[in-house]
């Protein structure tokens, strides 16, 4: 019995999703769940729009996790995956606003609001380390 390829994505991709779940973050994938979750995340959520690209795997991700050891954190904690759940990311992107779609990305937003979003360029060309610093200097800011 051969793999589809579409079950050969789901397999190699499974692991990238569990990077973010693992840690706490809860997967929309559909729109109707991005809709129903987004709005209504009283308080504080982190959104991150996973990808399988290097930057997502060597900074992003990483960066997620060291900034979420932070004393201060976001009330709600979601992630899209871009390429795969395509629907749930472009819903998710309409609240990302005036930004364009970039994969990997991370929307930090309150009360239903975006208040701090970190772009793909400024993923790729920065630190998990420098990531986790953003994250943490906007959960100080955004997120007491």
């Amino acid at each position: 019995m051969s793999m589809s390829f579409e079950q050969y994505m789901s397999d190699m991709v499974q692991p990238m999703r569990d990077e973010l779940t693992s840690i706490g973050c809860v997967e929309l994938r559909t729109a109707e769940e991005v809709e129903q979750q987004l709005p209504a995340a009283k308080g504080t959520a982190l959104v991150v729009v996973n990808s399988v690209c290097g930057c997502a795997a060597g900074q992003c991700r990483p960066g997620v996790r060291k900034a979420l050891e932070h004393e201060v954190t976001p009330d709600h904690l979601f992630t899209v995956f871009a390429g795969q759940d395509k629907e749930a990311t472009a819903k998710a992107r309409e609240y990302f606003a005036p930004f364009p779609p970039s994969s990997p990305s991370i929307a930090l937003m309150k009360d239903g609001e975006l208040v701090h979003f970190i772009e793909r360029h400024s993923v790729e060309d920065r630190s998990a380390e420098d990531i986790a610093a953003d994250l943490k200097a906007a959960f100080d800011r955004f997120c007491r």
